[in-house]
Protein backbone atom coordinates (compact mmCIF):
# COMPACT_ATOMS: atom_id res chain seq x y z
CA UNK A 1 0.00 0.00 0.00
CA UNK A 2 1.78 3.49 -0.95
CA UNK A 3 2.13 6.12 1.66
CA UNK A 4 -0.91 8.54 1.79
CA UNK A 5 0.20 12.16 1.80
CA UNK A 6 -2.86 14.91 1.90
CA UNK A 7 -1.66 18.65 0.92
CA UNK A 8 -3.30 21.20 2.21
CA UNK A 9 -3.28 24.63 0.02
CA UNK A 10 -5.91 26.67 -2.06
CA UNK A 11 -3.21 27.69 -4.47
CA UNK A 12 -3.79 25.70 -7.46
CA UNK A 13 -0.38 26.57 -9.05
CA UNK A 14 1.40 24.84 -6.05
CA UNK A 15 -1.16 22.55 -5.91
CA UNK A 16 -0.21 20.76 -8.92
CA UNK A 17 3.20 21.27 -9.06
CA UNK A 18 3.78 19.45 -6.04
CA UNK A 19 1.19 16.70 -7.10
CA UNK A 20 3.29 16.27 -9.51
CA UNK A 21 6.67 15.74 -8.11
CA UNK A 22 5.18 13.32 -5.53
CA UNK A 23 3.24 11.04 -7.78
CA UNK A 24 6.78 10.90 -9.51
CA UNK A 25 8.05 9.97 -5.60
CA UNK A 26 5.60 7.28 -5.28
CA UNK A 27 3.27 8.73 -2.87
CA UNK A 28 -0.64 8.99 -3.05
CA UNK A 29 -1.32 12.35 -2.57
CA UNK A 30 -5.07 14.13 -2.06
CA UNK A 31 -5.37 17.99 -2.19
CA UNK A 32 -7.43 19.81 0.07
CA UNK A 33 -8.53 23.37 -0.68
CA UNK A 34 -9.76 24.55 3.04
CA UNK A 35 -9.54 23.96 6.56
CA UNK A 36 -12.40 21.86 6.94
CA UNK A 37 -12.04 19.82 3.55
CA UNK A 38 -8.59 19.01 5.11
CA UNK A 39 -10.17 18.23 8.59
CA UNK A 40 -12.65 15.82 6.76
CA UNK A 41 -9.80 14.26 4.77
CA UNK A 42 -7.75 13.79 7.98
CA UNK A 43 -11.01 11.99 9.25
CA UNK A 44 -12.03 9.82 6.43
CA UNK A 45 -8.78 8.83 4.28
CA UNK A 46 -6.55 9.05 7.21
CA UNK A 47 -3.28 10.30 5.53
CA UNK A 48 0.03 8.89 6.73
CA UNK A 49 1.71 13.07 6.52
CA UNK A 50 0.15 15.96 6.47
CA UNK A 51 1.26 18.81 4.61
CA UNK A 52 -0.55 22.37 5.37
CA UNK A 53 -0.08 25.53 4.43
CA UNK A 54 -1.39 28.11 7.00
CA UNK A 55 -3.32 31.08 5.23
CA UNK A 56 -6.19 28.76 3.85
CA UNK A 57 -9.76 29.51 3.49
CA UNK A 58 -12.81 28.44 5.80
CA UNK A 59 -10.62 27.21 8.90
CA UNK A 60 -6.80 28.41 8.80
CA UNK A 61 -4.04 25.72 8.96
CA UNK A 62 -3.53 27.06 12.90
CA UNK A 63 -6.93 25.71 13.92
CA UNK A 64 -6.88 22.64 11.66
CA UNK A 65 -3.18 21.50 13.10
CA UNK A 66 -4.57 22.49 16.89
CA UNK A 67 -8.11 20.27 16.17
CA UNK A 68 -5.92 17.17 13.95
CA UNK A 69 -3.89 17.07 17.83
CA UNK A 70 -7.00 16.86 19.62
CA UNK A 71 -7.39 12.97 18.59
CA UNK A 72 -4.37 12.47 15.70
CA UNK A 73 -0.81 11.65 16.06
CA UNK A 74 -0.23 11.42 11.99
CA UNK A 75 3.08 14.00 11.48
CA UNK A 76 2.13 17.48 10.52
CA UNK A 77 4.24 19.66 8.30
CA UNK A 78 3.72 23.14 8.01
CA UNK A 79 4.36 24.95 4.88
CA UNK A 80 4.75 28.36 5.70
CA UNK A 81 5.90 32.18 4.80
CA UNK A 82 6.61 32.94 7.81
CA UNK A 83 9.99 33.78 8.71
CA UNK A 84 9.75 35.00 13.07
CA UNK A 85 10.50 32.99 15.12
CA UNK A 86 7.59 33.57 17.88
CA UNK A 87 5.60 32.27 14.49
CA UNK A 88 7.65 29.38 14.19
CA UNK A 89 7.23 28.39 17.65
CA UNK A 90 3.52 28.70 17.73
CA UNK A 91 2.95 26.38 15.10
CA UNK A 92 4.52 23.79 16.60
CA UNK A 93 3.31 24.68 20.01
CA UNK A 94 0.20 24.14 18.46
CA UNK A 95 0.80 20.43 17.34
CA UNK A 96 2.95 20.69 14.27
CA UNK A 97 6.26 18.50 13.99
CA UNK A 98 8.20 20.59 11.18
CA UNK A 99 7.40 23.07 9.02
CA UNK A 100 9.37 24.46 5.60
CA UNK A 101 9.53 28.29 4.55
CA UNK A 102 9.05 29.09 1.55
CA UNK A 103 10.38 29.19 -0.96
CA UNK A 104 11.60 25.87 -0.29
CA UNK A 105 13.49 22.67 -2.31
CA UNK A 106 11.78 19.59 -3.72
CA UNK A 107 15.44 17.81 -2.33
CA UNK A 108 14.62 19.17 1.32
CA UNK A 109 10.24 18.65 1.06
CA UNK A 110 10.76 14.96 -0.14
CA UNK A 111 13.50 15.04 2.92
CA UNK A 112 11.52 16.06 5.56
CA UNK A 113 8.49 13.59 4.43
CA UNK A 114 11.13 10.40 4.83
CA UNK A 115 11.99 11.99 7.95
CA UNK A 116 8.09 12.43 9.19
CA UNK A 117 7.43 8.68 8.10
CA UNK A 118 10.21 7.50 10.11
CA UNK A 119 8.30 9.02 13.02
CA UNK A 120 4.87 8.14 12.06
CA UNK A 121 6.31 4.45 12.26
CA UNK A 122 8.12 4.57 15.33
CA UNK A 123 5.08 6.30 16.85
CA UNK A 124 2.74 3.74 15.38
CA UNK A 125 5.41 0.16 15.87
CA UNK A 126 3.68 -2.09 18.88
CA UNK A 127 6.82 -3.40 18.96
CA UNK A 128 10.21 -4.06 21.62
CA UNK A 129 11.32 -1.24 24.33
CA UNK A 130 14.63 -1.18 22.75
CA UNK A 131 15.78 1.93 20.00
CA UNK A 132 19.05 2.49 18.89
CA UNK A 133 20.65 5.71 17.08
CA UNK A 134 23.84 4.39 16.15
CA UNK A 135 25.87 3.70 19.19
CA UNK A 136 23.24 5.01 21.31
CA UNK A 137 21.03 2.23 22.69
CA UNK A 138 17.70 3.35 25.29
CA UNK A 139 16.20 0.39 26.50
CA UNK A 140 12.52 2.20 28.08
CA UNK A 141 11.53 -1.25 30.10
CA UNK A 142 14.89 -1.21 32.13
CA UNK A 143 15.39 2.43 32.03
CA UNK A 144 19.24 1.47 30.60
CA UNK A 145 20.90 3.53 28.32
CA UNK A 146 24.21 2.68 26.70
CA UNK A 147 26.93 4.29 24.25
CA UNK A 148 28.88 1.26 22.32
CA UNK A 149 27.82 -1.15 25.15
CA UNK A 150 28.58 1.13 28.10
CA UNK A 151 25.76 1.89 30.76
CA UNK A 152 25.71 5.18 31.06
CA UNK A 153 24.20 6.94 34.74
CA UNK A 154 21.13 9.61 33.69
CA UNK A 155 19.60 11.08 35.92
CA UNK A 156 16.37 10.86 36.16
CA UNK A 157 15.39 14.18 34.39
CA UNK A 158 18.06 13.33 32.10
CA UNK A 159 16.65 9.87 31.23
CA UNK A 160 12.97 11.68 30.67
CA UNK A 161 14.54 14.81 28.80
CA UNK A 162 16.14 11.94 26.47
CA UNK A 163 13.03 9.88 26.41
CA UNK A 164 11.21 13.06 25.31
CA UNK A 165 13.70 14.14 22.67
CA UNK A 166 14.45 10.57 20.85
CA UNK A 167 10.84 10.06 20.99
CA UNK A 168 10.28 12.64 18.68
CA UNK A 169 13.30 12.27 16.68
CA UNK A 170 13.63 14.48 13.64
CA UNK A 171 10.97 17.00 14.68
CA UNK A 172 11.76 20.25 16.39
CA UNK A 173 10.26 20.72 20.31
CA UNK A 174 9.67 24.32 21.48
CA UNK A 175 11.34 25.19 24.77
CA UNK A 176 8.23 25.89 26.12
CA UNK A 177 7.12 22.29 24.92
CA UNK A 178 10.15 19.99 26.80
CA UNK A 179 9.92 22.67 29.82
CA UNK A 180 6.08 22.01 30.29
CA UNK A 181 7.01 18.10 29.65
CA UNK A 182 9.36 17.60 31.79
CA UNK A 183 8.85 20.36 34.44
CA UNK A 184 5.31 21.02 34.18
CA UNK A 185 3.08 24.20 33.55
CA UNK A 186 4.39 26.43 35.92
CA UNK A 187 8.18 26.65 34.23
CA UNK A 188 7.66 27.48 30.53
CA UNK A 189 9.72 29.90 30.86
CA UNK A 190 12.64 28.51 32.58
CA UNK A 191 15.36 28.94 29.67
CA UNK A 192 18.19 28.23 31.67
CA UNK A 193 17.38 25.12 33.53
CA UNK A 194 16.66 23.62 30.41
CA UNK A 195 20.27 24.66 28.74
CA UNK A 196 21.99 23.21 32.06
CA UNK A 197 19.92 19.85 31.41
CA UNK A 198 20.81 19.78 27.45
CA UNK A 199 24.40 20.32 28.34
CA UNK A 200 24.61 17.84 30.68
CA UNK A 201 22.60 15.27 28.25
CA UNK A 202 25.03 16.25 25.41
CA UNK A 203 28.41 15.03 27.67
CA UNK A 204 27.08 11.86 28.22
CA UNK A 205 25.76 10.87 24.65
CA UNK A 206 27.15 12.79 22.13
CA UNK A 207 30.90 11.89 21.20
CA UNK A 208 31.78 15.57 21.08
CA UNK A 209 29.42 17.42 23.10
CA UNK A 210 30.95 21.03 22.15
CA UNK A 211 29.69 19.51 18.51
CA UNK A 212 26.38 17.90 19.19
CA UNK A 213 25.34 16.03 15.94
CA UNK A 214 22.54 14.26 18.35
CA UNK A 215 20.48 16.95 20.10
CA UNK A 216 20.83 20.41 17.36
CA UNK A 217 19.71 23.72 18.82
CA UNK A 218 17.54 25.18 16.63
CA UNK A 219 18.37 29.08 17.73
CA UNK A 220 15.58 30.53 19.68
CA UNK A 221 12.65 27.95 19.07
CA UNK A 222 14.18 24.87 20.90
CA UNK A 223 15.84 21.48 19.78
CA UNK A 224 15.86 18.64 17.60
CA UNK A 225 16.69 15.40 18.12
CA UNK A 226 18.79 13.88 15.09
CA UNK A 227 19.18 10.55 14.85
CA UNK A 228 22.36 9.20 12.61
CA UNK A 229 21.70 8.25 9.00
Amino acid sequence: MSVRLLLVDDDPQIGRLLKSVLDAEGYTIQIATNGQIALDLVARWRPDVVLIELRIPVIDGYEVCRRIRDWSQVPIIVLTVCTAENDKVEILDLGADDYLTKPFSVRELLARIRVALRHGARFHRDGGSVVTFGTLQIDRARRLVTVDGQELRLTPTEYNLLILLSGHAGNVLTHRMILRSIWGPHSENDLNTLRVFVTQLRRKIEVDSANPTLIITEPGIGYRFRPPD
